[in-house]
């Protein structure tokens, strides 16, 4: 009997003190795999079609186009300079990864690839300077935004990633952000804005009705956000167990409560609920719960999703107004406000069997703020920056009048979304 005893000891000491070794887990990867293609999804499918819906029939190929450059220039970027300042050694920002230097097939993050981990982050960051053209469409030179992107992932989406999440201690309040409340929606949304606003509004802007060319696609298009955002929230514990799982369930959760919240808004005031706010309240409810999708259970995301779809429709319909800047299709207001309302509200709707043991409200409250501060005056200022610079090196930043006037598709692409 004692001869068992030590032989299964002698079995069981060594996983006990290799433990904290990284050691790869098929099921963690082949779940990172999916949901690495999930978040590929959303960007030239998704959200392509999502504003390309929303936007006007002269302007439809080049919107779209927008969210395709975006994947692809912002991934480029991501693997020469992008990874290593955000996951890279460092307090300020990270180095030593240029080009993938030192990462190979047999390199681990965690439990899965490095590799892998790489091509998911990436997703990432294509995704949140894609959102950011839903404010600057109609008007912005499309060789502008190609350098806008590329500049724009590397100076301030990859530094505002090394604070959140990659380990960078200078400007590391300690929030709480998931799957990229600051990371990817508020920092979107306010680049966004303060390009809308360097830019100025379109030339018919608040003098004709800008109707957007299909609610069809738009519909289609945040339907397929929603389908790859289970891969965005879920996919972001890196690994496949129960924190994945709960974050699948309250994503479906938040952005069911975000379309009932935005639909409700309409039918109230306006006696017709549309299918625009319907998709819109979608978007705005995944906005919501992103941040808290780790940490909040099922009530949480009821009340983060619902909220999160009546502060999209205030904000569009009624700030939006206050403001008078030509946000083309309310990317600050779905991304970048409802984001702070999710990064708020990550710290008040905690699950009981999710909350750290030394969590305290008033001291995690305080470092959300702090933290979606950090995003909006940094990638704000920066965004002005990196926009100033793209624009002199193609001479200006905005298309003629004469193409605004006539259409980007066909000025700029020297095609039509339909040919009849």
């Amino acid at each position: 009997m004692k001869n068992r005893f030590f032989a299964l000891l002698a079995l069981v000491l060594p996983i006990g003190l290799f433990a904290d070794e990284s050691v790869l887990d098929t099921g963690d990867t082949a779940w990172m795999i999916v949901a690495t293609a999930l978040v590929m999804l959303m960007t030239p499918a998704g959200l392509a079609l999502f504003y390309g819906g929303m936007t006007r029939s002269k302007n439809v190929l080049n919107t779209m186009g927008m969210s395709l450059i975006a994947f692809a220039v912002g991934t480029l970027v991501w693997v020469l300079f992008g990874y290593s300042i955000a996951f890279g050694e460092g307090d300020f920002i990270g180095t030593g990864k240029l080009f993938l230097s030192g990462i190979t097939h047999e390199s681990l993050q965690g439990t899965i690839p490095e590799l892998l981990f790489v091509a998911f982050q990436g997703t990432f960051a294509a995704i949140t300077v894609a959102i950011a053209s839903g404010s600057m469409i109609e008007r912005i030179k499309f060789s502008t935004y190609t350098i806008f992107v590329a500049l724009w992932v590397v100076i301030v989406y990859a530094p505002i990633t090394h604070w959140a999440w990659g380990g960078g201690t200078t400007l590391n309040f300690g929030e709480m952000d998931f799957a990229g409340g600051t990371v990817v929606h508020i920092n979107a949304g306010i680049a966004g804005l303060v390009v809308a606003m360097i830019m100025g509004p379109r030339k018919d802007y608040g003098k004709a009705a800008l109707k957007p060319f299909s609610p069809v696609l738009a519909v289609l298009g945040a339907v397929l956000l929603w389908f790859g955002w289970f891969g965005f929230n879920a996919g972001s514990e890196v690994a496949a167990d129960g924190v994945a799982a709960n974050a699948f369930l309250i994503t479906n959760v938040a952005a069911s409560l975000g379309v009932i919240g935005w639909v409700l808004c309409e039918w109230i005031i306006y006696k017709k609920p549309t299918l625009i706010g319907g998709a819109s309240g979608a978007v705005a409810g995944l906005v919501a719960i992103t941040p808290a999708s780790g940490s909040a259970d099922t009530i949480g995301a009821i009340i983060i999703g619902l909220v999160g779809g009546i502060v999209g429709f205030v904000g569009v319909s009624k700030i939006k107004k206050l403001f008078k800047v030509d946000d083309s299709l309310d990317a600050f207001w779905v991304h970048g406000l409802v984001g702070i309302w999710g990064s708020i509200a990550t710290a008040i709707f905690i699950a009981p069997y999710l909350m750290p043991e030394d969590f305290v409200l008033g001291s995690q409250l305080i470092a959300q703020i702090k933290a979606v501060l950090l995003t909006l005056v940094y990638s704000g200022v920066m965004t002005a920056v990196v926009y100033f610079i793209s624009s002199i090196i193609t001479g200006g930043g905005r298309v003629s009048e004469e193409t605004e006037n006539a259409g980007l598709d066909e000025n700029v692409h020297g095609e039509k979304a339909i040919n009849l």
